[in-house]
């Protein structure tokens, strides 16, 4: 009878047993504000929280259908109602990214703002209560008075589900700069352990940092405490809080924060679980601290911080668009699918980028615009966005601000078009010895834009006026005047219905030659004669270069073309094209002082044929060839670097 009795009592506890999921992983979570969690849960915080992520709740949430005590989806606020978002929320997640598909996480979370440590120790909790202030005495309440009570009560009943692995801690604010601190916390976990019959090496407790002195953290002085916690409880361990962002308090963390707080505990808890993560699940989220991605672009907004620019010439970005559903970025001629974080933007890195400013444009659900991010510049026949991928220094010296050099002035000018019965907007570059030097007259270079840009480009996107600067000190270049104007393209060709190509653009010359020229020669100190005036444009403004001067070379002498959008001139027809001026080369070169045609080594434009071509006829010109660039603004930015040193000599 005894044995039968022995054998029952063994089939009991082994049906009992059965009941524990030893594949869900249980862990207590306790302390005080910013365990309970100081931001608002955001849309994206609430959507798609995997099922295996539970909650046992520790207080009766009506709102969301939760009773104490009861296990429900751990969508947030995970503490008590009208709480926050907690490290908690995504401690769970990124656990569950991380272990097998059959495992859960679930998490039981007490916590109280502004608690003193004590309030947690059982045997102090009842004399910490009665002198709390009284602010918190209906955070205490909703626990009975006793969050270790609620804490320990709950913990028994969740291990008939599941197996504890490990306790979350966050506080330490307010017993900021208390060298009993770390004895009072072994006192609580202590008793955690003994009370719910748990072994210390099995149950690690993971302490996180405060926020951080480098976030300017009110309370960064604690966190000493907690990275030293080890020595008294040697199975502690510190999460870091460096760069994590805060909210303006410097007391709590913000949204983004406690989700790469949350994040941080799981990395410290993975590996004491023997779950081995890569190094790059260890760089946390980007947003936090910017690990990997590089510096800030020159070209952001002020206070941006996205995007960055790394070493290998990648560009990292990131979209806050929390509804969207698709989000792309269009960069280079190709397209790169953006994912999806938990705060609700979107990131993606590209791949190397080659150096100098390109044109960017963001697709949200197939609306195409501009990064919020970035500063506009207008191409692509509309405001669009731009990125800078640096070069070394020393090869972008050139268009680079020099502080050590005089600086000459950008002018916005406005004139009246007789011929469009509009005003029209041009910019002017002045030397920088142009207002010291009152008597003296400069020639002027008419430079022209690409279709789809405005009269802004030179100025925004090629550096004209740090090229000329840095050319002039140099002496590489003699001091002159450049006028940039609008060459009636500033939209991509076929825009207008029924345009011919040779329309396209054209009707920029005769404004330039009967008002253009005459407005700047009546407003500033000119050298109004062919000998000092010249004319350059980069693609389709070289185009128009060709087509304005060299039927008008009475009105220039030199010319310039950087990647010129140049139609039909072969060896056959040349004595024919603009009037036939390269028909008789003598008179060609006694005229054209300088004859440049630039481009990039990587496009594929018939430049150094025609150049070879006219060279063969016995007309001068000059070929210069951009290495390692293809149709962008370092190529142009290069030809005009090179074309200014030649010209006005």
């Amino acid at each position: 009878m005894k044995k039968l009795l022995v054998s029952l009592l063994a089939m009991i506890a082994l049906t009992a047993n059965a009941k524990v999921d030893q594949k869900f992983y249980i862990f207590l979570c306790f302390g005080q504000s910013n365990m309970e969690g100081a931001a608002r849960p955001e849309a994206v915080d609430k959507e798609n929280v995997d099922p295996r992520f539970k909650l046992m709740a520790a207080v009766d949430n009506p709102e969301l259908g939760r009773k104490m005590g009861e296990w429900s989806t751990a969508v947030p606020p995970l503490c008590r109602p009208n709480t926050g978002l907690t490290p908690a929320d995504y401690f769970g997640r990124e656990m569950l990214k991380h272990l097998p598909n059959d495992v859960k996480v679930g998490v039981i979370h007490v916590a109280i703002g502004g608690i003193d440590i004590r309030g947690f120790m059982p045997d102090s909790v009842a004399d910490y209560v009665k002198r709390a202030p009284n602010w918190m005495k209906g955070m205490l309440k909703a626990y009975n008075d006793n969050p270790y009570e609620r804490l320990v009560t709950l913990a028994k009943k969740a291990q008939k589900d599941g197996v504890i692995k490990g306790i979350l801690l966050h506080q330490g604010e307010t017993n900021s700069g208390d060298p009993r601190w770390a004895g009072w916390v072994n006192n609580v976990y202590t008793h955690l352990l003994k009370d719910l019959n748990l072994k210390a090496q099995n149950v690690p407790l993971l302490a996180g940092e405060a926020v951080h002195e480098n976030r300017g953290g009110i309370c960064a002085g604690m966190n000493p405490a907690v990275n030293d916690l080890y020595k008294t409880i040697p199975t502690a361990h510190a999460v870091s809080s460096k760069s994590i962002p805060c909210a303006q308090d410097h007391l709590h963390f913000n949204a983004a924060g406690y989700r790469e707080l949350g994040r941080r505990y799981a990395y410290v808890m993975l590996p004491l679980m023997g779950k081995k993560i890569k190094p790059e699940d260890e760089t946390h989220d980007a947003e936090a601290t910017g690990d990997g991605f590089g510096i800030v672009a020159s070209t952001v907004v002020p206070a941006a911080e996205w995007p960055k620019v790394n070493d290998k010439g990648q560009a990292s970005f990131v979209i806050h668009a929390p509804k969207a559903k698709e989000v792309v970025l269009d960069i280079c001629s190709k397209k790169y699918p953006m994912e999806r974080a938990f705060d609700g933007s979107w990131r993606v890195t590209t791949d190397p980028l080659v150096a100098g400013f390109h044109y960017y444009f963001v697709e949200i659900d197939g609306f195409r615009g501009t990064d919020p991010n970035s500063k506009s510049f207008y191409g692509c026949g509309r405001e669009a966005s731009g990125i800078e991928i640096p070069e070394k220094p020393e090869a972008a010296a050139f268009y680079s601000y020099n502080m050590n050099v005089k600086h000459g002035q950008v002018r916005e000018c406005y004139y009246h078009s007789g011929i469009e019965q509009w005003p029209r907007r041009c910019y002017v570059y002045t030397p920088a010895e142009y207002e010291e030097n009152t008597s003296k007259r400069y020639p002027v270079l008419y430079l022209q834009h690409d279709m789809g840009e405005d009269e802004t480009g030179w100025h925004n996107q090629g550096n004209m006026a740090h090229i000329m600067d840095n050319a002039i000190a140099e002496g590489r270049a003699v001091p002159m005047i450049v006028v940039m104007d609008y060459g009636n393209c500033g939209y991509s060709f076929g825009a207008k219905k029924g345009e011919t190509m040779q329309e396209f653009g054209a009707s920029f010359t005769p404004i330039m030659l009967t008002e253009l020229i005459p407005y700047i020669d009546k407003t500033f100190r000119t050298l109004s004669d062919r000998e000092h005036r010249a004319m350059a444009g980069l693609s389709w403004g070289g185009h128009e270069t060709f087509q304005t001067a060299l039927p008008n070379l009475d009105k220039f002498s030199h010319i310039g073309s950087f990647s010129g959008a140049l139609f039909g001139i072969k060896e056959e027809n040349l004595d024919k094209l603009y009037g036939g001026v390269f028909s008789d080369a003598n008179a060609f070169n006694q005229k054209v002082h300088t004859m440049f045609m630039g481009i990039g080594s990587e496009e594929n434009f018939p430049c150094k044929d025609i150049v070879d071509m006219l060279n063969k006829r016995g007309i001068k010109a000059t070929y210069y060839e951009s290495p390692g660039t293809h149709h962008e603004w370092l190529t142009w930015r290069r030809c005009f670097n090179e074309f200014v040193q030649m010209i006005f000599k």
